[in-house]
Parts: C-alpha cells; structure tokens; sequence
C-alpha cells in the first residue's frame, strides 16, 4: 500500500511541554505523524503516552456540543442583560450567525469588535473555564488511576512536591488554535487559556434553542479523530479477558459488593481497551486500507490468522489459526507474539480509521529481532494510511528499521513515484524523543548514519564489545602463559 504526501491524512500539530511531571523533570515534544518515545525504564516514557491520550479525551469530551450549548447560554445571558440597544443589537447578530452557520467557521471570520467581544467572553466565562478545567482533570485522574492530581507531581531531592506545569499548542497551517496551560500545586489547580483567530466555533449544523440556555444540535462532527491506547499489559488482557469479565460481573451483585466492599479500579487506558476487546464486534464497514494492513500483519508477522469464535456466554473467543492448517488454538496456548499483536489486528479491523491516534507501548514485546523490523514496517504503513502513532519502545531492531525506512523516503525523493520503494517515511514525518534518567526529554535529531537511535545504544554496544575483547585477551594471555610453563616443565 503506497500513497502520495499530500494524500495523507494531514493532523494538526501538537506541541506538549510539561514540567516536574511523575519522573520527567522538563521537556518539550512536538507530536510528529510518527512519534518515538526511547530511554530507560522509569523515566517518563509511558506518562507522558497517557498525557497524549488524556489530553486527546479532552477534545473528545468537550465536544462542540458542550462548547456551542455553553456559548449559546452566556451569549443569551448577555442579550438579556445587556444596557444598551447597541449592545443588544451586536449579541443578536452575533447569536443569528452561530444559530444559522451551515458548518465550522473561525474567529477570523467575524468582525474584529464582534470578536474581540467573544474572545472576552470565552476567556473570562466561568461555563468555559469551569466545564474544560473539569473535564481536564477528571482525564487525568482517570487515565492515570489516581484521586487527586497532585498526586502525579514530581518531588524534589528534600521529598516536597513541586509545581506540575502542562502545556498544550495545537497548530494548522502557522496559526495557534489552542493554547492551554495547566499548573497544579498541593493547594491549587490554576488554569488559563487562550482564544486566538482561528479558534473553530462550532461544527453544528441546524441548532434550535431551547429553555435555559441549552441548544439542541441535529447534526454536528467530531472535531478530533479517536484515540487508541495498546498498554504493556495486552498480552494478559487478551488471554484472560473472558475471565476477567465473567468476574466484574458477580461482583457487581449485592452479594459480591459485599464480599469486596473496596472495589479496585482500572485506569481508563486499560478499562477502555477491555470493553473493546470484550464487546469486539466484526465492522463490515471498516475501512479498507486498515482491514488490509491487519491482513499483511497476519501474514507477514504472524504466519496465522486471529479468528472470532461465537461463544456460549456471550463473550468473544478469539482464537489463532497458523497458516497451512485448519486447527484452531485458544490465544493463550499460542505464541505469547501472537497475543501481544492480536489486539492490534482486532483495532485495524474494527476500529482504527485515518485521522485517529494509536499509541503502542513497546510494540517489539515477545518478538523476533526479525519480527521487530517487520512491526516497523507495519508502524510505517499505519502512518501513511493517514493515522498518528505514537510507540514507547527499546528496541534496537526496530529503531534500525525506522532509520532505513526514513532512508526510503530520501530514495523515493530521488527516484520519483514510479520507482518508489514500497514502504517509506520522510524524516519530517518522524519524530524520537530521548527520556533520560535526569529527568530530560531532548529529540534525537535523525542522522543519515545513525538514524534515529539514541547515543546510549552506541555506547553499550561499545561497551561490550570492549569487555568481549577485553575477556578473550585475557584468555589468550593464560593460554600463552600455560604453554610457556608445560614448555618449561618438559624440558626439565
């Protein structure tokens, strides 16, 4: 599958900064259409992919219907209460051109007074700031499993708490659509917000106001793609499920709420991709691109196919059929390879579409160095079907391949079209951000030689083979030494 640049689906740019973070002291990272997250354990890898998915469940959330409805009320307040008939008269034509717009239009759109007055109003409204700041928070604390978001803070040396910053910019075509900041101490939450010119209003269609305030919208699109989060645990989600869920459920009679009177909890990462898995349906609309990557997945990877079996219970069982054979196996008598990729092939099927998220932790876990480089590959195709990707990873293998397929793309630059490779990325569209033990995030800029590995992997690399030379000169000094002694000793 081979697409054109300017076919790809084209996502804003998002630029996140945060600071005192969980592990991460500072750092900065502009979302790419592939996005690389490397460093050594603890270091901040998989706080900041559940930030991402947080913050894109925020958009999600705080839909156009909740900001129109929210704006429709504090512009209607405004009429009312307004002191004098020029006042009124601008709240009125500003109310007809949001109730009559036929789609999304901008703040550049309006006159300059008009909106100045509703960026004032945006900025400065309780109902804004109160509904996004909540629906912030509650993300976060759901996404990351926690009560209270101070929890999340980073501590100093002397164990006291630091302030946590979170910034977000999103961008399209050099102009700023949103710029939101977030500072959260042990006492306080504070929280600001920007409305520049290109803000989208709204993307209703026909809108009939109502009592109190509120407005019915007929028709409205979802102003982000959605978001998929594959967590390290996918392993043990695919092969106990069934289980898992069969559980929750007597739990949640009278007589289980009793039995364990202090139910624990999920973050929503991992409860979001159970229900998925749990309530799986085949999408017989799904799109063609993805259907045919989770084919090629199947074939090239897995050697096998993952297959819906109907169950009694109601649950699904997915079972794996190798290739060449016409025997079932239960997921978890396969290849542990196979289940930590059948969530992956079961998203491509039903689920992932242009223009969503998917962020994969270590998406190399269980596999063959050579398997390794073939989840690059497959990673490649998905950002050139037009999705955004986001992986944490170790793996060398898989950072080697990324390299050669940047390499790719400077070879179709050169070749053209007709001659391209099959499957390449243009190093504009990759983007590897070094976690580092210091707290630090910093990019590794892409090398031609190195490509995108962090210096780190070079040293251990170094490092052992230096030790390798160093054990097998050592060897052959007491080789060396034990036939001068023999020597010496026969001659005697």
């Amino acid at each position: 599958m081979t697409s054109k640049i300017s076919d790809i689906q084209q996502h804003p740019n998002v630029e996140i900064s945060v600071k005192n973070f969980g592990p991460i002291a500072e750092g900065t990272v502009d979302l790419r259409p592939l996005t690389v997250f490397v460093g050594p354990s603890n270091t901040g890898k998989s706080y900041f992919s559940t930030l991402v998915y947080a913050l894109q469940g925020v958009f999600k959330s705080f839909s156009s219907f909740v900001f129109f409805a929210a704006l429709i009320k504090e512009l209607r307040y405004r009429l009312f209460s307004a002191a004098s008939s020029p006042e009124k008269e601008k709240m009125e034509r500003l109310l007809k051109k949001l109730i009559t717009a036929e789609g999304p239009f901008k703040l550049s759109e309006l006159p300059s007074d008009t909106r100045a007055l509703l960026q004032n109003i945006v900025k400065h409204s309780e109902t804004f700031g109160d509904e996004f700041r909540g629906t912030l928070l509650a993300e976060l604390k759901n996404c990351f499993d926690v009560k209270s978001v101070s929890t999340l803070v980073r501590l100093n040396e002397e164990r006291i708490a630091n302030e946590l910053m979170v910034s977000l910019k999103v961008r399209e075509e050099h102009q700023t659509l949103w710029n939101i900041r977030m500072a959260v101490s042990d006492s306080d939450v504070i929280f600001d917000w920007g409305v520049p010119d290109r803000m989208t209003l709204t993307s209703v269609g026909r809108v009939e106001l109502m009592d109190a305030g509120f407005a019915k919208i007929e028709r409205w699109t979802e102003p982000v793609g959605r978001r998929y989060y594959l967590p390290a645990v996918r392993s043990g989600i695919m092969q106990s499920h069934r289980v898992m869920a069969s559980s929750l459920v007597k739990r949640a009679t009278r007589d289980g709420l009793e039995c364990y009177p202090e139910v624990p909890t999920f973050s929503s990462v991992i409860a979001e991709l159970m229900e998925k898995i749990i309530r799986y349906e085949e999408d017989a609309n799904a799109d063609g691109d993805m259907r045919h990557l989770a084919e090629t997945l199947e074939s090239d990877v897995l050697s096998g196919e993952i297959r819906l079996k109907p169950s009694a219970s109601g649950y699904p069982d997915f079972r794996y059929r190798p290739q060449g054979t016409k025997a079932d196996m239960q997921i978890g008598q396969a290849s542990s390879m196979v289940s930590e990729l059948a969530p992956l092939v079961l998203l491509l099927r039903s689920g992932i579409k242009p223009g969503d998220t998917l962020i994969i932790e270590e998406p190399e876990a269980h596999l063959h160095p050579g398997a390794q480089t073939d989840i690059a590959i497959t990673l490649a195709r998905l950002v050139r079907a037009g999705v955004r990707v986001i992986v944490t990873t170790h793996s060398d293998w898989l950072l080697e391949q990324i390299g050669n397929l940047i390499l790719e793309g400077e070879l179709e630059k050169q070749v053209g079209e007709t001659n391209a490779p099959p499957v390449f990325l243009h190093k504009e569209q990759v983007g590897c951000w070094h976690f580092q033990k210091n707290g630090k995030i910093e990019e590794i800029a892409y090398d031609r030689m190195d490509g995108v590995e962090p210096q780190e992997y070079a040293d251990i690399a170094e490092s052992l083979y230096n030790r390798s030379a160093e054990l097998h000169n050592r060897l052959e000094e007491l080789r060396l030494n034990t036939e001068t002694v023999q020597g010496i000793d026969g001659k005697k």
